[in-house]
């Protein structure tokens, strides 16, 4: 089955910088689309980014152009998101999640496998 699971989630000051991973299994990675989402408590769960099964397609978020990067690496069936210049809004439950027919769309319901999600708390 399918398995995706996060890492690199944590506590940092506003203008710091993390980078996320996720590791996938059970299915065959360079075929899938990617992307990012996160929640908020009390907010509706929303689009980061997205990168096509290539790479060569790659969606964000307005809020976060310019600040995050989203990549992959076939050869280790992992999916990066490089997070700099936090800001607190930027806190949430980060998710990945695997689309097996686009690439880089920006919908939550088109990605039917997800993670567990990692926390990431931006500091004022």
């Amino acid at each position: 089955q399918v398995q995706l699971v996060e890492s690199g989630g944590g506590l940092v000051q506003a203008g710091g910088s993390l980078r996320l991973s996720c590791a996938a299994s059970g299915l065959t990675f360079s075929s899938y689309a990617m992307g990012w989402f996160r929640q908020a408590p009390g907010k509706e769960r929303e689009f980061v980014a997205a990168v096509s099964w290539s790479g060569g397609n790659i969606n964000y978020a307005d809020s976060v152009k310019g600040r995050f990067t989203i990549s992959r690496d076939n050869a280790k069936n992992t999916v990066y998101l490089q997070m700099n210049s936090l800001k607190p809004e930027d806190t949430a439950v980060y998710y990945c999640a695997a689309d097996p027919y686009g690439s880089g769309r920006t919908a939550h319901i088109d990605y039917p496998a997800w993670g567990q999600g990692t926390q990431v708390t931006v500091s004022s």
